[in-house]
């Protein structure tokens, strides 16, 4: 049995977070398999992952030294070049990180390759290790998702504090403002406002409905960045923040997101396959604005930060513009 005693930066967070940090090269199925055989306990009391601990609590996790002594048998960790190139932004509280496309944010227990959020703690890590203090270190929890094929805007917070803050932010849609860029089929005449309500069914499929029929509302502005003939480029605003909610509400409009595979226009995206080698949805988060803040975050108060779009995005676009100009 090996024994933690939880620290002050670890306060509030959730058990399955906490062993997944002190427990960081194990496998998420072997974290699991923990849990489900009941081998943590929190103060002498079994408690499932979601339990929150907090400062001066024993967990205790029924694992043998030899065991401990294998998994941390993986070879030194480095800080992550990869990701550095991809940071926006980083301080004390609050790390910005512009994602690729084809990563997924967080790990669905399927997945062999490493999510965003264990390269980010790995990351975290890394920097402690120079320290020789791995063990007090703060894991950057995630305040938001992108899907697996969405690049862009990421926002992770480096405290508890900050945390809340942002996941505040995010669900109540106040003191933060996220842009996205889509590519979509079809000539757009004008800015405008999609308020269409979404449901979600059991195979993570989305569809327009009535409040009614148990859709929750949603609420999306477009504006015009730039034609190219059948194609526009738009600036999409989120007012609310529903699963796959850009890509439903253009296809509702009739102008689906280019690479789009499940909403979108299979003739097109074969097209654009061919054509450019897209293979994935024309969609990327690109700004974060911040309004008035409050403590801990107050000095970021109407601050915006930006991510570039892919260099493939960038190549699509410049195309598309020689196109339509030779066209004319």
């Amino acid at each position: 049995m090996q024994k933690f005693q939880v620290n002050e930066r670890e306060n509030g967070t959730s058990l399955e977070k906490y062993v997944r940090k002190v427990l960081n090269v194990a496998p998420l199925s072997f974290i699991y398999r923990l849990f489900r055989k009941k081998d943590i306990k929190v103060n002498g009391h079994w408690e499932d992952r979601k339990f929150i601990i907090h400062f001066n609590d024993e967990v205790a996790i029924y694992i043998t030294d030899e065991q401990l002594e294998e998994l941390h048998k993986k070879k030194e960790i480095t800080p992550n070049k990869t990701l550095l190139k991809f940071i926006i932004y980083e301080d004390d509280q609050i790390l910005l990180i512009n994602k690729p496309r084809g990563i997924l944010v967080q790990r669905d227990g399927k997945e062999t390759a490493k999510s965003l959020d264990q390269i980010v703690a790995e990351y975290e890590m890394s920097k402690e290790k120079n320290n020789k203090n791995p063990d007090n270190v703060f894991i950057p929890g995630l305040a938001h998702r992108l899907d697996r094929n969405t690049s862009g805007l990421l926002a992770f917070g480096k405290t508890h504090e900050s945390i809340t803050q942002l996941h505040s932010f995010f669900k109540e849609r106040d003191s933060i403002e996220k842009h996205y860029i889509a590519l979509v089929k079809g000539q757009v005449k004008k800015d405008g406002v999609v308020d269409i309500p979404l449901f979600k069914d059991e195979t993570n499929t989305v569809r327009t409905t009535s409040l009614e029929k148990g859709g929750k509302s949603a609420k999306t502005i477009y504006r015009v960045i730039e034609t190219f003939g059948d194609y526009t480029l738009l600036d999409l605003i989120l007012v609310t923040g529903r699963t796959h909610q850009i890509r439903v509400h253009l296809a509702y409009l009739g102008y689906p997101v280019i690479g789009d595979s499940k909403y979108g226009d299979f003739k097109t995206n074969t097209y654009f396959e061919k054509e450019y080698g897209l293979k994935n949805q024309f969609l990327h988060a690109s700004e974060m604005h911040f309004g008035q803040l409050q403590p801990p975050l107050v000095y970021l108060s109407n601050r915006k930060f930006t991510a570039p779009m892919p260099e493939e995005f960038e190549t699509i676009i410049m195309k598309l513009k020689e196109k339509h100009t030779n066209a004319h």
